[in-house]
């Protein structure tokens, strides 16, 4: 039990897991760890609205995301890549998620 608390308090201050998987999928989740700045990016807001309306608000554990893994994978390359190159130019806003 306590190598599990351990295991848990690994994630840096200024970070959160995340858990990617579609409910259709029979992959199950595959877990992220994710800059807290991400949350407030607008697309990563859609996700984030669309996990309270799938999951509820409500919930234990690792914040669950109902999208597939290629999808986050392509978000998470937006976002970092407008992060860095704070770059008006890029019309990322209108990013079609396919799965989530």
């Amino acid at each position: 039990m306590q190598e599990v608390a351990e295991k848990r308090m690994k994630v840096k201050k200024g970070w959160l897991t995340v858990k990617v998987g579609n409910l259709d999928g029979g992959d199950g989740y595959q877990s992220f760890t994710i800059p807290i700045s991400y949350l407030y990016h607008p697309l990563f807001s859609r996700l984030l609205e669309s996990a309270g309306e799938v999951y509820g608000f409500r919930s234990s554990g690792p914040l669950k995301l109902p999208c597939s893994v290629d999808d986050f994978l392509r978000l998470r390359w937006f976002i970092e890549r407008e992060l860095h190159h704070q770059s008006h130019t890029l019309r990322i806003h209108n990013f079609p998620l396919l799965s989530c």
